[in-house]
């Protein structure tokens, strides 16, 4: 009874254990950080798979000995079935093994080897991803794609910049990314991830999918687009492989009349054009082309040309203007003999880079405390004011305390030391890792004037500047980028960049518009301090004129 009672906290917090390990794995498709425990679980399910495999061979092992046995001695007696039977002893076994021995064989064949594999599976399954991770990095690779201009074939091949373990995608796993497209009504990526399933099966890769399939897919989603010519020919290859398939029968009669139909409106238009007295009336109705300026082009490529290393504005005279040096802060004690290395990034915003600010320890400390606590990152809502999760946000946070390590205050006090903040009122250091394709779309740090409440249950004001570390190096993708001004800053281990948001007299600095671009190969760890107007006031003084 003691022993009972012993026992019972322990399973409550196994029990325990487990639930706060379901809750931090939710969406593991948003931090490759967490993604790196489904390695070890698909591991031990290979161990427990190899066992079962073991214990089935050493039953059919016992099997094939048992039934080469019998056919050797059946050969014999059958040759000779009363002479055999004659032999008093035969007579004997004969009996045994049909009343006894066949039915230890039976039990044998029946017995389940499986148990402790499916057992061990059913255990696992729990903390395996869902649906909805598997159709989030589907859609994080067609992101990918898109921001940096990758053909199909070339993903497929696993030829990434910068990549050290490659890896090729099969006919069926082209084929699972289109299906995703097609069921977000995303006709694009539907047709070049079919075309690319199509173009490996037609170069002999063996698959369990067929061209059928395929070739209903494609001609479809090439109709969506517009392109009847186009659906009607791959229509017309996938009857040469199935003349009784229905829907493209169907399709058929449907395409050859809408090209009929379109055929005949381009016969009438060209009879109008040549009629004299409706040619000012066309050339009132064409309207003239517009010229389109650099500063139109949409904020969303400007900013998918800066993830790619295009469409930087810095100029050669801006350039010479940026310094690299040792800096103090005003002759701060603790920098006086050993200052910090301080480079500028950007001059408007101004944008400084810390470099060895951070060493390796402390960001395997970090990562250490963080990785428990990692949750889907959240934005504001300005519309209802609540944290709510976001597609164009795609990473898991944990939010770190000073009291929690000595080493985060330490961090902290670095920080208030380079930057001359207080950090009393700043929110608490912020980790993030980054998924697969992890970004964040362009936003503002600060709360505009639209957003009047945007930190109002802080009671700190608004985010006057941001300290953004970066604890990991990314092979290929994953800058910082600030659209506006067609900035981009890459990711360097153990640095920090840091920016005011706000100018002196407290009005928003909208050049500060910023986007953390996709993670294209590697593994993104970052942290930020987001600092705050209140305590600043004999630290930051305020400017006369707006813009200060």
């Amino acid at each position: 009874m003691l022993s009972l009672r012993m026992e019972l906290p322990c399973w409550c917090l196994l029990l325990l254990s487990c639930l706060q390990s379901l809750s931090a794995h939710d969406d593991f498709f948003t931090s490759i950080g967490q993604m790196t425990d489904l390695l070890y679980t698909e591991k031990d399910l290979v161990i427990s798979l190899k066992d079962y495999i073991k214990a089935e061979e050493n039953k059919l092992e016992r099997v094939k000995l048992w039934a080469d046995k019998l056919e050797s001695l059946s050969a014999t007696a059958i040759q000779d079935p009363e002479g055999f039977l004659g032999h008093p002893v035969n007579a004997f076994k004969l009996m045994k093994r049909l009343n006894t021995e066949w039915g230890d064989l039976e039990s044998l064949v029946l017995s389940d080897t499986t148990d402790g594999f499916i057992s061990n599976l059913t255990i696992q399954r729990q903390y395996f991803p869902t649906n909805e991770d598997q159709t989030g990095a589907a859609k994080a690779l067609l992101r990918l794609q898109d921001t940096y201009r990758l053909d199909a074939n070339t993903i497929s091949t696993g030829d990434l910049p910068g990549v050290k373990h490659k890896s090729h995608m099969t006919v069926e796993d082209c084929y699972e990314l289109g299906k995703i497209a097609y069921s977000d009504v995303d006709y694009y990526h539907t047709e070049l991830w079919m075309a690319q399933a199509l173009k490996q099966l037609d170069e002999g890769e063996e698959s369990t999918v067929d061209k059928v399939t395929l070739l209903d897919y494609l001609s479809y989603s090439i109709y969506q687009q517009g392109e009847i010519k186009r659906a009607l020919e791959f229509t017309k290859k996938l009857l040469e492989l199935d003349p009784e398939h229905q829907r493209a029968n169907g399709n058929l009669k449907y395409f050859e009349f809408q090209l009929e139909k379109q055929k005949k409106a381009d016969e009438e238009l060209a009879k109008k054009q040549k009629d004299p007295g409706n040619k000012e009336i066309i050339k009132k109705t064409e309207k003239p082309k517009k010229k389109v300026s650099n500063k139109l082009i949409p904020e969303r490529k400007k900013y998918e040309m800066l993830c790619r290393g295009e469409g930087n504005r810095m100029t050669p005279r801006r350039q010479s203007r940026l310094f690299c040096r040792y800096y103090d802060n005003n002759h701060n004690p603790k920098y006086v003999l050993s200052p910090a290395k301080q480079q500028d990034e950007w001059d408007r915003p101004y944008i400084v880079r810390y470099l060895d600010i951070l060493s390796d320890e402390e960001i395997e400390r970090i990562k250490q405390l963080a990785k428990p606590r990692l949750r889907r990152a959240t934005v504001h809502d300005p519309q209802t004011g609540k944290l709510t999760t976001a597609q164009y946000r795609v990473s898991k946070s944990a939010w770190l305390t000073g009291y929690e390590d000595p080493m985060i205050d330490k961090i902290n006090q670095r920080i208030e030391d380079l930057t001359g903040l207080e950090m009393d009122t700043a929110e608490e250091l912020q980790v993030a890792n980054y998924g697969v394709g992890g970004q964040y779309e362009p936003h503002f740090d600060f709360g505009r004037k639209d957003e009047p409440d945007a930190f109002k249950e802080l009671g700190t004001g608004n985010r006057i500047a941001t300290w953004l570390f970066y604890m990991s190096d990314v092979s290929a993708g994953g800058a910082t980028v600030f659209p506006d001004v067609g900035a981009a800053v890459w990711p360097q281990k153990g640095t920090a960049v840091f920016w005011y948001n706000l100018f002196a007299s407290g009005e928003g600095d909208y050049s500060t518009r910023h986007a953390a671009c996709p993670v294209l190969v590697g593994n993104k760890w970052v942290s930020n301090k987001w600092i705050h107007e209140r305590g600043q006031e004999w630290r930051r003084p305020c400017g006369i004129n707006e813009t200060d």
